[in-house]
């Protein structure tokens, strides 16, 4: 997440905004990618390819399925039950389903929130399951002034109100890792150890949690190790450039090809999301970026 004009919290706002939408979609070729080293290729089929829907908002969820197809994309995140009959027309899963959590901010690790959070979630585990998804995202939300071990106690109470219902109906929930440094401040679940101390206690296939390398970098670094070592917790991953959440090509600091081998490697068999915020002028350019980012993690 980001404190970006372009956020979550719009993602019910879905209007072209003078980019020429399905046009500009429709105009988009396999043009040669030289500006990032890469040339337009099939893909090799050991990663799966998602993006984030609120990172290309100035496109219709329409033009974005669209899009989708023509760069190697199976799969968009962040999408809720109102709008998966858009995905299922362009044959694309939803990978990682959203609309039980309350906000970022108010989350499991915060009691107050529990039977509003427990009603939410039982309901939504029905919809997920029913519309035949496998991933739903929940949130720590923030500490408000409690000490992380306090916080970690209220999440696995919290939790195992829904537990059962998500083992029964295969779903899984993937609490997203935040940076509390930056882009979340007070953030509870702002380290992998947390998360996993969480999953650790919970013990369960039906709860993961999502690691958002961007927001990972910036808390601890360390990545890859953190991956080989610590993979089984991990049901989802997100992408984006340091330190600016823009492309992940050579303009920042991540090595992604690299990230992904060992993604990879670990025999993982989801979806890397891309969460960038294209940084180009124009409808054409942004579309070649997420073409480029597809082809640097398909490894």
């Amino acid at each position: 997440m980001t404190t970006d004009p372009i956020d979550r919290r719009d993602l019910l706002r879905h209007t072209v905004t003078g980019i020429g939408g399905l046009a500009a979609v429709a105009a988009f070729g396999t043009r040669a990618l030289a500006e990032q080293g890469l040339t337009t290729r099939e893909l090799k089929g050991n990663i799966r390819h998602a993006v984030a829907r609120w990172t290309f908002d100035f496109l219709s969820l329409e033009e974005l399925c669209q899009l989708a197809g023509r760069v190697g994309i199976s799969a968009i995140d962040l999408v809720g039950p109102e709008e998966w009959p858009v995905l299922k027309r362009h044959g694309l899963d939803a990978s990682m389903c959203n609309g039980a959590e309350l906000s970022l901010e108010d989350g499991w690790g915060d009691a107050r929130f529990h039977s509003a959070l427990v009603e939410r979630y039982l309901a939504h585990i029905d919809l997920v399951s029913e519309a035949g998804y496998t991933n739903l995202i929940c949130f720590s939300g923030n500490a408000r002034g409690m000490g992380p071990e306090v916080g970690l106690d209220n999440a696995e109470v919290g939790l195992k109100h829904i537990l059962g219902r998500a083992e029964e109906k295969g779903v899984v929930l993937q609490m997203e890792l935040f940076n509390s440094k930056v882009d979340h401040p007070d953030y509870l679940c702002d380290n992998s150890a947390w998360g996993i101390e969480l999953c650790r206690r919970l013990d369960s296939p039906s709860f993961k949690l999502l690691y958002d390398i961007y927001h990972m970098q910036i808390s601890e670094g360390d990545i890859i190790r953190t991956i080989r070592e610590n993979h089984r917790y991990f049901g989802h991953y997100h992408t984006a450039g340091v330190p600016d959440r823009h492309e992940i090509d050579a303009s920042q600091e991540l090595n992604y090809p690299a990230i992904c081998r060992a993604i990879r490697d670990t025999g993982y068999q989801g979806y890397v999301a891309q969460e960038f915020i294209p940084d180009r002028e124009n409808a054409q350019e942004k579309f070649e970026s997420l073409q480029a980012a597809v082809q640097l993690c398909d490894v």
